[in-house]
């Protein structure tokens, strides 16, 4: 099988899906059945993780097929996002974070600096910090050197639907990565998560796509058969881009005689 391992953990699909924005806790439930996901995001600041009611989040989650990757949305610096994490794993999640420092309320940016100092502090705290930030090759590294797990440029905007805007930066932080690239955010319909997975990211991260679809179970689907096709176009290599036509039949070598026809004719 095709798998990917970040930290200690291997996973079988390459899709990471969100918990937030459905219309009821039974759609994102049969959405992330239908998504094949191993793998979603809980805010800790947003849901209440200790609520293991029969209506509540956690309730409609498989924790027996499916990991919690508590994540600090909403957090604006440093201190908040790593007293965040520390309230996650407190509550019993784990040492694993999506760490998201936003830098701009409006367009939900992340706040690099702040984001490579939460991640030096919670890596020397031992959590596996998977930290949420801009398509810059210069900042992906310096999170890896600082320890992330993994690094996850974003596509385009939180929630924005535009799709991969830079392709030729996720290239060149797939190229210069010796972790797993998780493109995470932007996507709006399958053919850009296609697009992430053939550019060479490892996985691709969604919640609004799949959440906020007129037929969230249907998405999940498509966008499920999207990874799974474009990491296989990965892994097959594409052609070379030309500038111009490339005849598909050749022209040089014996061309077969018609049916019928005399020898020489």
């Amino acid at each position: 099988m095709d798998t990917f391992t970040i930290a200690d953990k291997t996973f079988s699909s390459r899709l990471i899906v969100g918990t937030g924005k459905y219309p009821s806790h039974q759609i994102m439930a049969d959405a992330h059945r239908a998504s094949g996901t191993e793998m979603v995001t809980v805010a800790v600041r947003r849901v209440d993780l200790k609520d293991r009611s029969a209506e509540s989040l956690r309730a409609f989650i498989d924790e027996t097929k499916i990991f919690l990757l508590p994540n600090t949305a909403g957090c604006y610096t440093a201190e908040d996002a790593i007293r965040t994490a520390r309230l996650g794993r407190e509550v019993g999640l784990s040492n694993w974070i999506k760490l998201e420092v936003i830098g701009d309320e409006r367009t939900l940016f992340p706040d690099n600096i702040a984001l490579l100092e939460a991640t030096r502090v919670l890596v020397r705290e031992g959590f596996v910090v998977l930290p949420y930030t801009s398509d810059d090759p210069v900042i992906c590294r310096k999170l890896e050197e600082a320890g992330a797990a993994a690094v996850m440029p974003l596509g385009a905007p939180i929630g924005s639907g535009l799709g991969i805007q830079n392709p030729n930066n996720i290239l060149i932080i797939r190229e210069q990565a010796r972790v797993p690239v998780i493109v995470d955010a932007g996507v709006g319909t399958a053919s850009d998560a296609a697009i992430a997975m053939e550019l060479g990211a490892d996985g691709v991260l969604m919640n609004t796509a799949i959440a906020l679809a007129s037929d969230p179970v249907s998405m999940a689907t498509a966008m499920k058969l999207a990874v799974q096709a474009g990491r296989l176009a990965y892994t097959a290599g594409r052609i070379a881009r030309r500038s111009y036509a490339s005849a598909s039949s050749p022209t040089t070598g014996t061309v077969p005689a018609l049916a019928g026809s005399a020898p020489g004719a």
